[in-house]
């Protein structure tokens, strides 16, 4: 004898599709961000290290275009500001805490004594001794 399935009831099979499904979005997002920070980093310095390897063996370098690609690996540590906004909600959920430019209209504002409290880590701590860490 079987017993016919309620079709109103998930089954475990479409809710461990849905789980990895949506897991495996997050490690996408997650590895292209990541992708494009290291192709970045690459992109801007490589060539910075290729050149000064090269001018340490033949110092045959024009110092115009060394100094060019020392200011190519400057304009990536530029970027990193531009490119985690753009790529991670969790970074963007922070700076709207704490920059009136970034925060949406709905978000409350923390107050002054919040962030001197949580800044100056004189928040109530529970005792700590020695016996109490060995």
């Amino acid at each position: 004898l079987q017993v016919p399935r309620a079709p109103s009831q998930p089954t475990a099979g479409s809710e461990s599709r849905r789980f990895t499904n949506k897991h495996s979005k997050k490690a996408l997002k997650a590895s292209l961000t990541l992708g494009i920070l290291l192709g970045m980093f690459f992109v801007a310095w490589l060539p910075f290290f290729v050149t000064n390897v090269t001018q340490a063996v033949c110092d045959c370098v024009p110092a115009g275009f060394f100094d060019v690609l020392t200011w190519l690996g400057y304009c990536n540590s530029t970027m990193n500001p531009i490119i985690y906004p753009l790529f991670m909600r969790d970074f963007k959920r922070a700076m709207g805490k704490y920059l009136p430019c970034c925060r949406r209209s709905g978000e409350p504002r923390p107050s002054a004594i919040s962030l001197s409290m949580r800044n100056s880590n004189s928040a109530p701590r529970a005792a700590t001794s020695l016996k109490n860490v060995l």
